[in-house]
């Protein structure tokens, strides 16, 4: 018998995690709350092991030619001089604040969904509204959709995961606030970046805070780039569906700003894909609860450049392990989770001097991190200094898995038609 596994989340781990189980034998589904695959998004790395993943996959010539073209970091004061830059390949091939592999995440998205959606059935515009664990499986009410049993439920659906809500408890169990907000918007850039991605960083704006920073992200060599604002304030009080409320916010913060600041803020009103959220680091005893198990950022959000090889990974152990078990949860999901948890540990880890180093309240901290960062690509403990990234990537060893069954096409529809409740 086929194994039937419902996946909330069409992001990245979601279809990979599909494309796998497929794979394997496994009859996958995914149901998505967009009317599509998402679109937007800010750069995301790929590093270490992920990159074997997506090879054996066979996708990894595709995220080459997709690769943004980024060249490094750098930071710059109000008036665009280059005050402290840090390259590639400073720091290995999957080490550093950015990878020497980087992609659009909307650009990962569609080349994940292509290579597994004929074998897998999408549900889009829909979501989970309950969960009922059963010992046939467990029984899933939509919004739209007929309620279903399905053998397994994943949740792969992000920070603020709503199968992590209604199967292990509310967020503020497993939510640690990271200590600031960012936004994130496409925009045409005003200024040629180089393909440098470049950070202003300003001092606090009253005594007590941390700093501001401000970013453009290039996206190829047309003047198109992400722009980014960083800022640390104690938990505000805002609807986080009103987008309108979080560019008000941003706006405010912001205001009278230097070097690219004003034209990014012009930018941010006119664009629709508009990302504004605390950063926060989720904290899990356990990946699983009965027959339900978390993968990408609804297990292990909180990473510093890891988030999308965490989630790369973690689909096809999850995936494998559960083949190696015949299906059989109560033997994969621990095997999943033993496999998974030193490496979200070290992910997890925070970055040299955490959002104090990131966001330096004072005229002062921002140039002596500018000075350090000069400093770094003549000192020979440098990797020691950003947590071993490059090690941390690629402490994960694949194991082969094997197929349980002959796999077979699966149609893939936005409205695919939801058998019944058995």
């Amino acid at each position: 018998m086929r194994k039937t596994v419902l996946i909330s989340g069409a992001s990245i781990a979601g279809p990979a995690l599909a494309y796998w189980l497929a794979q394997y034998g496994f009859e996958p589904t995914v149901v998505e709350r967009a009317p599509a695959p998402r679109a937007g998004g800010q750069a995301i790395d790929l590093r270490g092991t992920a990159r074997e993943v997506a090879e054996r996959m066979g996708v990894l010539p595709e995220v080459r030619g997709r690769h943004t073209g980024v060249r490094g970091m750098c930071y710059v004061d109000r008036d665009g001089r280059r005050r402290a830059e840090m390259g590639t390949e400073l720091h290995g091939d999957s080490g550093g604040p950015i990878a020497e592999i980087e992609i659009l995440r909307s650009d990962l998205v569609d080349i994940l969904y292509r290579a597994g959606k004929d074998r897998t059935e999408y549900l889009f515009d829909d979501t989970i509204t309950a969960l009922t664990e059963r010992p046939d499986g467990v029984r899933v009410e939509f919004r739209h959709a007929a309620p279903r049993v399905f053998d397994l439920v994943v949740g792969a659906d992000g920070v603020r995961s709503n199968v992590r809500s209604l199967a292990f408890g509310p967020h503020e169990r497993y939510l640690d606030n990271d200590g600031h907000y960012v936004a994130i918007f496409a925009m045409r850039s005003e200024i040629d970046l180089g393909g440098w991605h470049q950070f202003h960083a300003m001092p606090a704006r009253r005594k007590g805070e941390l700093g501001r920073s401000a970013a453009l992200y290039p996206v190829g060599d047309n003047g198109d780039a992400r722009a980014m604002f960083f800022f640390s304030e104690p938990d505000l009080s805002y609807d986080r569906r009103d987008e309108t409320a979080g560019k008000r916010i941003i706006a405010e913060r912001f205001a009278g700003e230097g070097w690219q600041v004003p034209a990014m803020l012009r930018a941010m009103h006119a664009d629709p894909d508009f990302y504004f959220a605390r950063a926060a680091r989720v904290r899990l005893d356990g990946f699983s609860r009965g027959r339900v198990a978390l993968l990408g950022d609804a297990a292990s959000a909180g990473s510093i450049g890891m988030g999308t090889s965490l989630a790369m990974v973690g689909a096809y152990v999850l995936a494998g392990e559960l083949a190696a078990a015949g299906g059989d949860h109560r033997v994969a999901f621990p095997a999943y989770d033993e496999i998974m948890r030193d490496y979200v540990r070290e992910a997890q880890k925070p970055m040299p001097g955490g959002t104090k180093a990131f966001l330096p309240a004072s005229r002062f901290g921002i140039a002596a991190r500018e000075l350090f960062m000069r400093a770094l690509p003549y000192m020979p403990w440098r990797n020691a200094i950003i947590g071993g990234m490059d090690k941390t990537a690629n402490m994960v060893r694949l194991k082969d898995y094997q197929p349980l069954a002959p796999t077979g096409a699966r149609s893939s529809s936005a409205s695919s038609p939801a058998s019944s409740d058995r």
